[in-house]
């Protein structure tokens, strides 16, 4: 045990032995700098588990979403193969009449999804396209792959930081965008690309980390709002590995040269550090030869697009029972009840199919979210449809 763990155990023990030896409980707490309701606390966990209850508890979760003992799970799949017309609810009711009464039984949405990922459940939906997507792409013609970062903020002159967006073909070595933003903010980049858009075209995917505003570390999947309008847009979005920025090699050795060439030093305002940047894209796409290009020019190579920006349409659900908005919290109403999936897609049209009692599939353009079971009034992942969680 650590030292410093060791020594709160201990006063632990002198709290509670005192108490035992009959010190009133408040004077205790005076001494010790405590509430009350901390010193009730220990004294509690010590009547109910001993000298165990003095040492700290596990800070993992007691519960997890998606994960169930792996008994239960295997009892579960047997089940479902001894009544192979049965489901989910049915299935839980005999686990109800089964199990002891002190064993947890998992919602209708949590059991669907176990049958799902054993192949126990038939989903009538037509096959998702190829923009599920890793591994990474090769990226191998112009606009089949662009890459965007963060180069690393800096201080202006001006004591303001600096914090520039960068786009590169990743084919072509084409620096598409290098522009100077006052934040890592997305409305900032959703200004940026949709320029970037109108001017180049759509590509066929985009890579990036997994760092705001390109994901988010607490929607669903991890997507971002500037995701969500990307795959609308019809753009595979790709990320790499954290921890790995080996796998946006190319757009990384151009950051290198940016910083060396265009920020050292800094400009006095985001006027002059822009025209900075602005001088810098022209001698990388135009002067500067490449030896992977075999000393030619990004220019020599890249062309725009021929996948025009025309903003994105209204998405529609035909082999789904209803189409459902999200709500700005993030949220789908559906007999009244309110079903949280997650705030970046906000404003987006789900759809819901029920594919069994009470238990619904919501899907996003062509992609299955997950299940939703009415009772629960909650949300139960699919695995990540857009490729490996990173």
């Amino acid at each position: 045990m650590p030292w410093k763990e060791r020594s709160i155990v201990e006063e632990r023990m002198r709290f509670v032995l005192r108490l035992k030896d009959g010190e009133s409980m408040a004077s205790l707490c005076r001494e010790f700098g405590i509430s009350r309701v901390t010193g009730y606390k220990i004294y509690d966990r010590y009547k109910e588990c001993g000298l165990e209850g003095l040492t700290d508890r596990a800070r993992t979760p007691y519960r997890y979403a998606n994960k169930l003992p792996a008994q239960l799970e295997a009892m579960i799949v047997t089940l479902r193969r001894e009544k192979p017309t049965w489901g989910a609810r049915k299935l839980r009711d005999r686990l109800l009449r089964k199990l002891p009464n002190d064993v947890r039984v998992p919602a209708c949405s949590t059991i669907h999804a176990i049958l799902d990922r054993h192949g126990l459940v038939t989903r009538q939906r037509r096959s998702r396209t190829k923009t599920e997507g890793t591994p990474l792409s090769e990226g191998v013609a112009p606009n089949a792959l662009w890459c965007t970062d963060y180069k690393g903020e800096f201080m202006l002159e001006n004591k303001q930081y600096c914090y520039p967006l960068t786009v590169s073909d990743h084919a072509s070595r084409y620096l598409l965008l290098c522009e100077a933003m006052e934040s890592v903010k997305e409305q900032g980049a959703f200004t940026a690309f949709e320029r970037l858009f109108k001017e180049r075209g759509l590509p066929q995917a985009i890579r990036s980390d997994n760092g705001v505003p390109f994901a988010s570390p607490n929607g669903l999947f991890n997507l971002s709002r500037l995701a969500v309008w990307w795959l609308r847009l019809g753009i595979t979005i790709e990320r790499i590995q954290p921890g790995h920025p080996q796998q946006n090699g190319r757009h990384e050795r151009m950051h290198r040269t940016l910083k060396i060439e265009a920020t050292r030093p800094a400009g006095s305002n985001f006027l002059q550090q822009q025209a900075k940047f602005d001088a810098f894209v022209r001698e990388f796409n135009y002067e500067r030869p490449h030896e992977a290009l075999e000393m030619k020019y990004p220019a020599d190579f890249y062309k725009p697009s021929t996948r025009p920006y025309r903003g994105i349409g209204e998405l529609s659900y035909p082999f789904h029972d209803r189409t459902a908005l999200v709500t700005c919290c993030g949220r789908i109403c559906i007999y009244k009840k309110k079903i949280n999936l997650s705030t970046s897609l906000a404003g987006q049209a789900v759809g819901i199919k029920e594919v069994d009692d009470g238990i619904w599939l919501v899907s996003f353009m062509d992609y299955d979210l997950g299940y939703i079971d009415l009772e629960e009034k909650t949300l139960q992942p699919l695995n990540n449809p857009f490729g490996p969680r990173v």
